[in-house]
């Protein structure tokens, strides 16, 4: 299993703190979020992680490779940003004809990511692909999902100010070697990919901790509750 780990974006809502740093690499309880991603994948048996990069990429190269997890990384840099499902457009081959992962790196993640895979392997026969979800307290910030009794997403709400529950969109998903290869000019996943797939969505609920770090009360939340190492 391959991961795809986004990293790229700006972060604007973190500034001043992502004036200096990316946003994928603000500190949790003084660790940086990418080591936790990376180790985290690593620790579920991804065998390799390909990091897409744009703002202060330079920062993140360079802490990649002084890290202890460099072996298992490699980046891609994009001049101009792609999209959540352009850099997987763009990057198809890196995951060799097989299943894999796409994961945001804005997110803080207690998430088991090996029972997540295991999930995936035995789901139904139907679908294309798995998605982790989660309950929040905010829906409208976020894709709320309706799914039916197997769990399978029906219909997504992109930040509907109308309620549909608060089962949200957990931007963690593992993506069937025929979904990826069935990518051709997408750019955004969540508006371009995940409609085109309801349906052919299986949806695995978490109830561990699962935080957007986007805004300084969200990061400020995880950096309360995190059970960082």
């Amino acid at each position: 299993m391959r991961a795809v780990l986004l990293a790229a974006g700006f972060g604007t809502r973190l500034r001043p703190l992502t004036d200096k740093i990316p946003k994928c690499l603000v500190p949790i309880k003084g660790r940086p979020l990418l080591d936790i991603w990376c180790e985290s994948l690593l620790s579920a048996g991804v065998e390799r992680i390909l990091i897409n990069l744009h703002y202060k990429h330079e920062i993140v190269e360079s802490h990649i490779a002084n890290s202890r997890y460099n072996e298992f990384v490699q980046t891609v840099f994009e001049p101009q940003l792609l999209g959540t499902a352009g850099t997987l457009v763009a990057n198809s081959k890196f995951f060799e004809g097989n299943d894999g992962l796409l994961v945001h790196a804005d997110n803080y993640s207690e998430v088991d990511i090996a029972d997540l895979i295991i999930r995936h392997n035995s789901r139904p026969s139907s679908c294309l692909m798995t998605m982790l979800a989660f309950r929040t307290a905010t829906p409208q910030t976020c894709g709320i999902l309706e799914v039916d009794g197997e769990n399978i997403l029906q219909q997504m709400f992109e930040k509907s100010v109308e309620s549909h529950g608060n089962l949200a969109n957990g931007a963690m998903y593992v993506l069937s070697a025929k979904l990826i290869s069935n990518l051709i000019n997408e750019t955004d996943f969540s508006t371009q990919v995940i409609p085109k797939y309801l349906r052919k969505i299986y949806v695995v609920e978490t109830d561990k901790t699962y935080i957007d770090i986007g805004t300084p009360e969200s990061y400020q939340l995880a950096q309360d509750i995190a059970n960082v190492n």
